[in-house]
């Protein structure tokens, strides 16, 4: 046997000083470990030889990628290739789309966690417009606000914690109670940064849709991108043009249904709830216990679920206890657990969805914020008697948005607040709301998204109690184990390096 480490992500300016002394040096790319991957399927060479002739010839490789990429289609020999960047001065508006895409891996500035100053991006659809002052003075009059409220939090959470706030270790925490709170008046505009690592494949979707994009800032974040990769990997980042799926497919749906609703006289329902089930798999802990019945036997599933369906209710929990009976807090479930879904309609603040959009694995899909739903305001800033201000700011905030929003609808977006609403439609598997609820529904979660996932588990216990046996967050699970199991998990520690 043996095992090689190909190579790995290296720093630019690493980079830069291994390529001093020969400017020239080709073979500085990732390029040539997708070429030399690519040729495993069809080069009897063992695989470091190939690696080896793929930097020594560095354009007989690009050749090669282009080849299978373009020719044969095979994209996925432009997942071996790995970017990182760095992404400052970006809106929170305009970080939430470069946070849609599934297999990217993002760590952002923490506004529970980081004091905000008064940086904000102002739109260039706005910049010459009528609306610029307002804009502007709507922003400051926020950012005042939350500077304000942050010091307000801060004494009214060290009253309140007298002990905790002694304790010099716990300051960051408590203050990070207060930031967290303070931020939901502050606006998308704010100025965000993210680290990002992205694959070339992932990365060229990202250029390209960010090249369809109607609003500006996400069309410069695609170019600036591009151009830093465009000479580094040419071969492998390949279609990055605008196209008419990405530029035409949800406008043309936007009018369709607005069509069909102006047709109908359709006006909107009063949100049924702040969470809502509103879909999810029939007789799932049924298709949870075939499909681990399916994985441990020979028989065909169609079997298994007519069988699982003759069992009584306590063998059929037997079988989910069994797959859990040495499930650490730590531990995903079984990945059978993926059979079962539920889909969740969620009303939920800006400031709530960028930590809900970070469950990346689930299927979110999103309306534009609007302004008819409300804000929510922390309960905290009801408590020093500063939600009267809150919502006087919210009130001019809409007002000016409002105004934007017939001239420039696009951009209207960037006023609103990290209080303000949306509504999204999420698709989770029995596995991912484990995951969720794990992190979410712990004691150290934000409040918000702990109670929104707090309810999406209380109500998928009801339709499928078997298969969220053990749903909770981390700080309950030990307890919820006990409950069934009749003593606490086992606890396993991990083995640190010396």
């Amino acid at each position: 046997m043996k095992i090689l480490l190909a190579g790995y992500n290296l720093d630019t300016d690493v980079i830069k000083d291994l390529t001093k002394g020969d400017p020239l040096r080709a073979d500085v790319t990732p390029e040539t470990l997708s070429a030399a991957y690519a040729r495993i399927s069809r080069d009897p060479r063992p695989v470091d030889e190939l690696r080896q002739a793929a930097r020594a010839e560095v354009e007989n490789a690009r050749k090669s990628n282009k080849s299978i990429i373009f020719k044969m289609g095979h994209h996925s020999v432009a997942e071996h290739a790995v970017f990182n960047f760095d992404i400052i001065g970006v809106s929170r508006l305009a970080l939430e789309e470069l946070e849609k895409f599934r297999l990217c891996s993002y760590t952002e500035k923490s506004q529970r966690y980081i004091t905000l100053a008064d940086d904000y991006i102002i739109p260039q659809e706005l910049k010459m417009s009528q609306f610029i002052r307002e804009y502007t003075a709507t922003i400051q009059l926020q950012n005042d606000f939350y500077k304000r409220a942050f010091e307000a939090l801060k004494n009214y959470i060290n009253y309140k914690h007298p002990e905790e706030a002694k304790d010099p270790k716990k300051q960051i925490l408590l203050e990070g109670w207060a930031k967290e709170d303070a931020r939901y008046i502050t606006s998308l505009a704010t100025a965000g940064q993210l680290g990002e690592t992205i694959n070339a494949r992932n990365l060229e979707l990202v250029i390209r849709r960010f090249a369809s994009h109607p609003l500006r800032e996400v069309q410069e974040i695609g170019r600036k991108m591009y151009n830093l990769v465009a000479g580094v990997a040419p071969s492998i980042i390949i279609f990055t043009e605008a196209n008419e799926f990405d530029q035409k497919t949800y406008p043309a749906l936007k009018h369709l249904s607005e069509t069909i609703l102006h047709a109908k006289q359709i006006v909107p329902e009063s949100y049924p709830g702040e969470v809502s089930l509103v879909d999810y798999s029939l007789h799932g802990d049924d298709l949870l216990v075939a499909s681990m019945m399916h994985t441990t036997s020979k028989i065909p599933y169609r079997q298994c679920l007519n069988l699982v369906r003759l069992l009584k209710p306590e063998q059929k929990k037997e079988f989910i206890k069994t797959a859990c009976q040495h499930l650490q807090l730590y531990d995903s479930t079984l990945r059978e657990f993926e059979y079962p879904s539920m889909t969740f309609e969620l009303n939920m603040s800006a400031s709530c969805f960028a930590q809900f959009k970070r469950h990346r694995l689930a299927t979110i899909t999103t309306q534009e914020y609007n302004p008819d739903l409300g804000v929510v305001i922390p309960q905290a800033i009801k408590e020093v008697e500063m939600d009267k201000e809150f919502k006087e700011i919210i009130d001019k905030t809409n007002e000016v948005y409002k105004k934007i929003y017939a001239s420039f609808p696009l951009a209207a977006p960037y006023i609103l607040t990290n209080a303000h609403q949306r509504r999204v439609l999420t698709k989770v598997n029995a596995r991912e709301l484990y995951h969720m609820s794990r992190l979410r529904e712990d004691e150290h979660a934000q409040w918000e998204i702990r109670q929104k996932t707090a309810k999406m588990s209380e109500q998928a216990k009801r339709v499928m109690p078997l298969t969220m046996l053990l749903m909770g967050g981390k700080d309950s699970y030990p307890k919820v184990y006990e409950q069934e199991f009749g003593h606490p998990p086992k606890v396993v520690n991990p083995v640190l390096p010396t």
